[in-house]
C-alpha cells in the first residue's frame, strides 16, 4: 500500500519542498549519492539468469531497447520545439527522453499481466547502453548550442548507473540467500530515495516552477504519452501478443527521470532538472493508471484472438 501511494508521496514532499525550499536545497550533494542507492538496489533484484531472457526474447528486446532510444528522445526534442522551450528546459527533456526505462515499469508492467522477465530484462539492458547512448544522444541533438560534457557525463554514468548494478547483480549471485530476506525492503528504500531526489530537486527550483511550472508538466504529460502510445501499438502492428505489447509500453514510457534530474542538476542547472522532476511523479501516476485498467482486462493475442498462457 506504501509503495503504491508513491505518487501522493513524492507530491506531498514535492509540496513541503516548494513551500520550504531552505529544508531540502542544503541536501544537493546527496542527489548522486541517493540515486547511486537506486540503482544498487535495482541490481540486487537482477540476476545473471534476467540478462540470459535476453536470448529468449531476443526480437522483443531489440525492437523495445530501439523504441527507447528513438522515439523518447526525438519526442522530447519536438515537445520542447513545439513549447518554444529555451535552452534550460530543453537540455531537461532531452535528458529525460534519453535515459534508460525506470524501474518503475517492472512494477507497473507486473500489475497489467505483462512479461515481467522481458520487463526486467529490457530495464536491465537499456540501464547499461544508457551509460553510452545518454550523453550521445543529448550532445547529438543539443551540443551545437550548448556544452554537453560528454566525457565527464559517460564518466558519472559508469559510477552512478554501471558499478551499482554489476555490484547488486554479483551480491545477489553470491549471497541470494540473504539478499532474498532483505528484498522485501527494496522497495521502500528506491521509493525514498526517489522521492527526496524529487524534493530536492523541487526545492532548488522554486522560484522557478511558479514561472514554468505547469508548461512543463503539459509537456511531460505528452511525452510521456507519445512514449506509452508507441510503444505499444507499434509493437502491435509489428505482430507481437498483447503481453509483450503491454511490457514494451512501459519500457519506453516510462523513463529513469530520476536519473536525468540528478544529471541534469550535476552538469546543467536546476531549472534543467524541472522535465525529469515532474516526469519521476507524473509517469508514476500513468503508469499506475494504465495499469489498473489493463490489470482487469484479460491478455488476449491481438493477432489470434485466444487468451495468452
Amino acid at each position: 500500500m506504501v509503495i503504491q501511494l508513491f505518487p501522493l508521496w513524492a507530491l506531498l514532499l514535492s509540496g513541503v519542498a516548494f513551500l520550504q525550499p531552505s529544508l531540502f536545497t542544503g541536501l544537493s550533494s546527496q542527489i548522486v549519492p541517493l540515486l547511486t542507492i537506486i540503482m544498487l538496489a535495482m541490481g540486487l533484484t537482477l540476476s545473471p539468469a534476467d540478462f540470459k531472457q535476453v536470448l529468449k526474447n531476443g526480437k522483443a528486446v531489440g525492437v523495445g531497447v530501439l523504441l527507447q532510444f528513438l522515439v523518447m528522445p526525438i519526442a522530447a526534442f519536438c515537445v520542447a520545439f513545439a513549447f518554444g522551450f529555451d535552452t534550460e528546459l530543453t537540455v531537461g527533456m532531452l535528458l529525460v527522453g534519453s535515459v534508460a526505462g525506470g524501474t518503475s515499469s517492472n512494477v507497473m508492467c507486473y500489475l497489467a499481466k505483462g512479461d515481467t522477465a522481458l520487463s526486467i530484462s529490457m530495464t536491465a539492458i537499456s540501464t547499461l547502453l544508457g551509460v553510452v547512448l545518454t550523453p550521445f544522444l543529448v550532445s547529438l541533438m543539443i551540443g551545437q548550442s550548448v556544452d554537453v560534457p560528454v566525457a565527464s557525463m559517460l564518466m558519472s554514468l559508469f559510477k552512478i548507473v554501471l558499478l551499482p548494478v554489476a555490484g547488486g547483480v554479483l551480491i545477489n549471485t553470491f549471497f541470494s540467500k540473504f539478499v532474498r530476506k532483505a528484498e522485501p525492503i527494496f522497495p521502500y528504500i528506491s521509493m525514498f530515495a526517489i522521492v527526496l531526489i524529487i524534493a530536492i530537486v523541487v526545492a532548488l527550483s522554486a522560484s522557478k516552477i511558479v514561472q514554468v511550472g505547469m508548461i512543463v508538466a503539459a509537456a511531460v504529460i505528452l511525452h510521456n504519452a507519445i512514449g506509452l502510445i508507441l510503444g505499444y501499438w507499434v509493437t502491435y502492428l509489428l505482430g507481437f501478443d498483447a503481453r509483450i505489447c503491454r511490457t514494451i509500453a512501459f519500457e519506453v514510457g516510462l523513463q529513469n527521470s530520476g536519473l536525468a534530474a540528478a544529471l541534469a542538476v550535476k552538469f546543467f542547472t536546476p531549472m534543467a532538472a524541472l522535465p525529469g522532476t515532474i516526469f519521476s511523479v507524473w509517469h508514476n501516476i500513468s503508469g499506475s493508471l494504465l495499469a489498473s485498467y489493463w490489470s482487469r482486462r484479460p491478455v488476449v493475442d491481438n493477432h489470434h484472438t485466444e487468451t495468452s498462457k
